[in-house]
């Protein structure tokens, strides 16, 4: 909530707004990131209302709300969440009894464009990794960034925070706090299990201060490495290497997920890894070539 939009909000609407944030976070155990979003686009319509009761909205308000949300130029998927959002505000708001009925309740959600996440081939992954300076002492961090990013399908949220108290390397594992706080255990192969061993000799030991708890990624003053960090690394490597694909640490877990997928990994298996909540969310990784897939079927079915 920004301290601009507080000073111009009453505090019946503040109250309400404050009221379903709270219920976001105790209820459904949503993201801090989640539930600003959420907020944010209840402050839309209250900023379109001119401050107006948001308990007293009628539907052609809503119509009109999101026409002119319409005309700014927003794109489906961004539409898409606010109505999402909206109908979420609403609809505990009737369960509150704090109105009658949603005026959000025959407001339908746009249909979004399946489009696919860009993705990095194992060459390209490495020519990044060739590109990490090792002559300075953040190398070693930085090639456990990418092996930890690209080999177990970390979000960078879940890299910042992962601990060295929940490595479990002899077992082949590590345990990852997720969206909404929901923990998972995540395979780690051999390579990044060395990787990540040599690490902790070479480079946490020689920065870590009273500052680095029980952080296991941190800068070279011994605090936790942010997500803008991680984030510059990913594209400044991605560009040394020559890669001209539009792409983001996020990459680099779609990455994982895609060439599991493509080696023929269950569904399921990866979703777990991924922490995804629907099986429909990650069978957004099953897009594979359609010559690829055609070839397929002539060397390996019997009948082709």
């Amino acid at each position: 909530m920004q301290r601009s939009e507080t000073q111009k909000i009453s505090p019946e609407n503040l109250k309400l707004i404050d009221g379903f944030t709270t219920s976001l976070m105790l209820d459904r155990s949503l993201s801090t990131n989640t539930i600003k979003a959420y907020e944010a686009d209840i402050y839309k319509l209250h900023s379109f209302m001119e401050g107006r009761p948001l308990s007293a909205v009628k539907s052609e308000e809503v119509t009109s709300f999101l026409t002119y949300v319409i005309d700014l130029g927003l794109n489906p998927r961004s539409m898409a969440r606010i109505i999402s959002g909206l109908k979420t505000f609403y609809k505990h708001l009737v369960i509150n009894e704090a109105l009658s009925s949603n005026p959000l309740q025959n407001v339908k959600t746009p249909k979004l464009p399946r489009t696919l996440p860009e993705v990095l081939s194992h060459d390209e992954i490495t020519a990044m990794m060739e590109q990490i300076d090792f002559s300075k002492l953040a190398g070693e961090r930085d090639k456990t960034v990418i092996m930890l990013l690209y080999g177990s399908g970390l979000r960078v949220s879940e890299l910042v925070t992962l601990t060295i108290n929940n490595l479990y390397l002899d077992e082949g594992f590590i345990k990852v706090t997720g969206k909404g706080g929901k923990e998972r255990l995540v395979p780690i192969g051999g390579k990044t299990i060395r990787q990540v061993k040599y690490y902790l000799t070479y480079y946490r030991d020689a920065v870590q201060n009273e500052r680095s708890k029980n952080v296991l990624i941190l800068n070279q003053r011994g605090s936790s490495l942010s997500r803008v960090s991680i984030f510059n690394l990913v594209k400044l490597l991605a560009a040394k290497a020559g890669i001209e694909k539009s792409i983001s640490p996020h990459t680099l877990r779609h990455s994982f997920a895609t060439v599991l997928i493509e080696a023929g990994a269950d569904l399921r298996a990866v979703q777990q890894m991924l922490g995804h909540e629907s099986i429909t969310t990650t069978e957004i990784y099953t897009h594979m070539d359609k010559a690829y897939l055609k070839t397929v079927i002539e060397q390996y079915h019997p009948r082709s």
